[in-house]
Parts: structure tokens; sequence; C-alpha cells
């Protein structure tokens, strides 16, 4: 199934692990999220994928050390991808940025980014 672009969201969501991950910054994908107050169950993990690239004034500043560890990420560095199914047949986009917000909250977000529909084969 080749899925396109439907509708681009991009917003804060609450999301829903039945188990914890084991490790807070690199999550699995969630159980569930709360969107604009509504739950949406995932059935389906269709793909997965990471990606450890640092943005803006922090990609100049890397060391070679530090150059080394960016295929794993550094500290607050990184974005975890998953394209799903939800419980009402719908397919959704979200992402857990690890980057901080400040010192207070440390832990990453995560956001609903788009929503997803079946792509029509042009052949």
């Amino acid at each position: 199934m080749t899925l396109a672009a439907h509708r681009f969201i991009e917003e804060a969501i609450e999301v829903i692990f039945d188990q914890p991950p084991l490790l807070e910054k690199k999550p699995c994908c969630p159980n569930a999220f709360v969107w604009r107050g509504e739950t949406y169950r995932v059935t389906e993990l269709l793909a997965e994928w990471h990606d450890y690239a640092r943005r803006g004034r922090m990609s100049k500043n890397m060391r070679p050390s530090h150059a080394a560890a960016a295929g794993r990420g550094s500290w607050g560095v990184g974005v975890f991808h998953f394209q799903v199914r939800t419980d009402d047949g719908r397919f959704y986009e979200i992402y857990y940025d690890r980057a901080p917000q400040d010192a207070d909250h440390r832990k990453g977000n995560w956001f609903l980014y788009r929503e997803m529909v079946e792509a029509k084969d042009a052949t």
C-alpha cells in the first residue's frame, strides 16, 4: 500500500502506551493518541523511520567526536516517525521530536503531522 499526503495538521498530541517504552527518548509506536479531545486507537503500524540530522545552528556545531554519534542521535537530537492506521480506518503520520522545549521540559514532544490517504496508481 502506498500512502499520499491528504491534509497537513502539525499539532501537538498526547500519546498512550499500553506498556511504556523502556527508553523514553527512543519510543516505539504508541497504542493510541489523543488529538483535539478525541482518542484514536492505532490498529496497524505501516512504516517507521528515524531522522538524527541536526538542524539550524546545531548543524554547524559539530565536533568530529560528535559527528560519529550522528547516526544514533545525540541528546535531544532526533525525530521518530510513524505511519499508522487507526480504528476508524484512517491513516496518519505522527512523530516524536526528542528536542527539549527548555530546561524544565526535557522529554520532547509528540505531534500529529498529517493525515494520509491511499495513493491511486496512475498506470
